[in-house]
């Protein structure tokens, strides 16, 4: 079931984590072409890992279509204390709600994987067929392989049922509205905190977990979210498909490049007792350009700075 771009306005759309960093962008997307009937469940109100909270959101709702990308996320060291919450939280909210939105007849889901669910060796770079070729890396493979089941799930229910399910693997996203938390934010916020926090209390230097040799694609999160609403516009398929910016970098080099743009001069201290975590990450996207069109827009240090900037004025206030 392909959406026209102007036939947004007919659909009522259930955006799960809609509230959220990713969500507030898809929402925005998902308005500017039109669409009037946005359903963005508060976890106050529906707790999605509950069965019974997961119907009382559908027949709250009624969606036509529904984008399921509340998660429950972290960094590499939220990861390895709360392996069993990542795990379980994750899985019942997406099997489940596969569940009963294929009982109830759907027009269709979108459910956002991960870069976590490849294999921790995986060639670079990443090419969607491989994503069985191996077990995920370790600090990560409970959130990884609890989302990649919704991928055999949507395979599964496709097969046998016809339910119209696709599954989409970004890499880490960033921009503004990021999550800037040191106790849960991913590798860009967290190193943007901890250089404007140097400078404001003249720290001379900066711990940076791992040795700096791992490498990451980033994807600017508008992209992200123009992504998953032109591949929920156009795409009817049961491949999984990759979202990123095809762009790969260090962690060093990452670090530095913040550490300039934040104006910190101090030195970077790398902790090797703090684990790399996965020891290369870069995607092939050419399935994402060929199923939908999509190609990532935002060159990388323009995006650096935008989210700079905002979490500058975010401080203030």
């Amino acid at each position: 079931m392909s959406i026209p771009t102007n036939s947004w306005e007919k659909k009522r759309v259930c955006v799960t984590g809609g509230a959220g960093f990713l969500g507030s962008y898809v929402t925005a997307k998902l308005r500017e072409r039109g669409a009037k009937e946005i359903f963005i469940p508060r976890i106050e109100d529906y707790d999605l890992v509950r069965p019974e909270d997961i119907k009382r959101l559908l027949d709250d709702s009624r969606p036509d279509v529904i984008i399921h990308l509340a998660a429950h996320v972290g960094g590499i060291g939220a990861n390895r204390e709360h392996p069993a919450e990542f795990f379980y939280d994750n899985l019942m909210m997406g099997v489940q709600l596969i569940h009963q939105a294929w009982l109830r007849g759907i027009e269709k889901f979108v459910a956002l994987g991960t870069v976590c669910a490849y294999p921790k060796f995986t060639p670079v770079p990443f090419k969607e067929d491989d994503i069985w070729d191996g077990y995920p890396e370790e600090t990560n493979a409970p959130y990884g392989l609890a989302k990649k089941m919704l991928l055999v799930q949507s395979q599964a229910y496709r097969e046998q049922y016809g339910f119209n399910s696709i599954f989409l693997l970004p890499v880490n996203l960033y921009g503004p509205r990021d999550n800037f938390d040191p106790r849960s934010s991913h590798v860009i916020p967290a190193l943007i905190r901890k250089c404007l926090e140097a400078q404001d209390s003249g720290v001379e230097e900066i711990v940076v977990w791992g040795d700096g040799s791992p490498t990451r694609e980033f994807l600017y999160v508008e992209d992200a979210a123009e992504g998953i609403v032109m591949a929920t516009e156009k795409y009817d398929g049961s491949d999984p498909v990759n979202l990123g910016s095809g762009r790969e970098i260090s962690i060093k080099d990452l670090a530095l490049l913040i550490a300039r743009l934040t104006g910190f001069e101090g030195r970077m201290v790398f902790d090797t007792s703090k684990p790399n975590g996965q020891p290369r990450r870069a995607l092939d996207t050419t399935r994402a350009e060929k199923y939908f069109g999509f190609r990532a827009g935002t060159d990388f240090e323009q995006g650096l700075q935008k989210t700079i900037d905002w979490y500058r004025e975010a401080r203030k206030r």
